[in-house]
């Protein structure tokens, strides 16, 4: 399907070149727009209709379904649904949900941001991410490395004794937490290898889950960073990391001296099992687990990629056994901080292919009395489509969809507007505008007029706690409105009331090969049964 840069309905542009989420490949903080998430942070729900009513009539792009991907997949329409309440409204759509073993966490949408780690663009934007997840009720996921390469992160025996850049991420989404969402921390192998785990039930006890990390949809070779100064490089490398090139290689030394070296890679070790002794690794990963519960963690979750069949039954097999609360299966190629680009390409193994095995794996040990592990699937998602597609491909085993890059945008938006609107802010927010771009100022210049979900805060929280929320916060809730009030329209429109009530009879196949490979109905196919009947009748 050829992706296009514009969409004349919506107003919408990319400034790089479309992924099938409609991002640009290359997302950019200081965007000046317009695509449909960005644009979205500003006008929330009102994205979801034609641009200039009253003008002009608009008609449907989307009829080429070509390849297996999740453009190929339509959300079935119904007439007929439960009940006769002839007064029911897409408005009335119950949103929450919950995830877990007993109790469950409960979440006010069907959401999880994917992990936001070691990366530059994590910690500079936190602050408009986390309280805008905190006020949604989105389960947040702090990434791996946070600790082992803040400078002034402190190790006492080997173990970690103070984090604090971890520590701050922690406290600035518990201080608008509420009954809905959690946060989760993510540990790989350089992270069990500091003591995280027994850092965060020191210093955090009841106020974290635990995510284990056993890769994700973007690389299959760990999280990296990219670093400019030849001192960091080294200390990253006394941490225990692998950097490269070198910086203790004197060539390097002379290379980077002269400017022909400019910035070094920080690399993870590599997690790795031996496919031939399953065993070994079923005993390892629940000896892991154990020692998690043994130290207080309540909630425990699994993080996959996009590593194959076989890496793909051992999570699935292993979450479920383990009653872990929850396994996020991200397909290639999943978003990044930075990874090999020709990788992302591709390695691994795409989303809907990933996604339609894994849903066929855990109906597997279902039927076998194994109850499986709830999950979430992740890997290029963006829109309400895109969150009721995931939802229903993997029904009733998935409860949430896994978003990641469309979620920094709100914080990249609202933090360069709030460094233009309050220049004496713009270096604490990493405000990166020198003047709103023409798409913001037409709506105003000042954040009441600028966001449409501003006045909905101020109704929550006061006028005056609003004011204080960093803008990227409230460009996050207006997104949410957004994709909240599309996840609806959807699911009435599938005369399902509320999240929990989505099966998979409710996306259908667009083309005969998405069929074969999902084992969906063919949307020529769903119901001729039924209609069948009804004719005859």
């Amino acid at each position: 399907m050829q992706l296009q840069k514009t969409n004349d309905v919506l107003g919408t542009a990319n400034r790089g070149t479309p992924a099938e989420s409609g991002l640009c490949t290359l997302c950019r903080a200081d965007c000046a727009g317009k695509c449909e998430t960005w644009l979205s942070c500003l006008r929330g729900r009102d994205m979801l209709y034609p641009r200039d009513f009253g003008i002009i009539t608009a008609g449907s792009a989307n009829t080429d379904h070509q390849g297996v991907s999740y453009a190929s997949l339509r959300l079935a329409g119904r007439v007929l649904g439960p009940g006769d309440d002839a007064e029911r409204m897409f408005t009335g759509v119950d949103l929450s949900t919950a995830f877990g073993r007993t109790p469950g966490m409960a979440v006010g949408l069907p959401l999880i941001t994917g992990a936001l780690g070691s990366t530059r663009v994590a910690a500079v934007y936190w602050n408009g991410l986390a309280v805008g997840c905190a006020l949604c009720g989105v389960p947040l996921v702090i990434g791996e490395n946070v600790a082992g390469i803040d400078p002034q992160a402190e190790f006492k025996g080997g173990r970690l004794s103070r984090a604090p850049e971890l520590s701050r991420r922690i406290a600035v989404y518990r201080r608008f937490a509420s009954a809905t969402g959690g946060i989760l921390v993510q540990q790989n192998v350089e992270d069990a290898r500091n003591g995280l785990a027994e850092f965060l039930a020191e210093s955090h006890a009841g106020e974290v889950a635990v995510e284990l990390k056993w890769g994700q949809g973007a690389k299959s070779i760990g999280g990296e960073i990219k670093v400019g100064s030849i001192e960091q490089a080294r200390f990253l490398k006394s941490r225990g990391y692998v950097v490269d090139p070198d910086p203790d290689d004197p060539a390097v030394s002379q290379a980077f001296a002269a400017g022909a070296v400019r910035a070094f890679a920080r690399h993870s070790r590599l997690g790795h099992a031996d496919l031939g002794n399953f065993e070994r690794l079923r005993e390892q990963f629940h000896a892991t687990v154990d020692r998690l519960r043994a130290l207080g963690f309540a909630r425990i979750t699994l993080k996959t990629g996009a590593y194959g069949l076989e890496g793909l039954a051992m999570a699935v097999k292993c979450a479920a056994e383990a009653e872990l609360d929850l396994l996020t299966i991200d397909g290639a190629g999943g978003g990044t901080g930075m990874s090999p680009w020709n990788m992302m390409d591709h390695w691994g193994v795409p989303s809907l292919f990933l996604h339609a095995k894994a849903r066929d794996f855990a109906a597997a040990l279902d039927r076998r009395g194994v109850t499986p592990a709830d999950m979430a699937f992740g890997g290029g998602f963006a829109r309400e489509d895109h969150i009721v597609k995931a939802l229903a491909l993997g029904a009733p085993y998935v409860k949430l969809a896994c978003l990641g890059r469309a979620l920094m945008i709100p914080a990249f938006v609202g933090a360069n507007v709030e460094g233009v609107l309050f220049p004496e802010k713009r270096a604490a927010v990493n405000g990166l505008w020198d003047a709103l771009p023409k798409a913001v100022s037409e709506r105003g210049a000042t954040p009441e007029a600028i966001f449409a979900g501003y006045h909905a805060l101020c109704q929550r929280l006061g006028r005056d706690e609003t004011r204080a929320l960093p803008l990227g916060a409230v460009a996050f809730c207006t997104l949410m409105d957004k994709l909240g009030a599309g996840i609806q329209q959807f699911l009435a429109g599938m005369r399902r009331f509320a999240v929990g009530d989505i099966t998979r009879r409710d996306v259908l196949a667009a083309n005969r090969e998405t069929a074969l490979e999902t084992g969906l109905e063919h949307m020529a196919e769903s119901g001729l049964e039924v209609a069948t009947r009804i004719l005859e009748a």
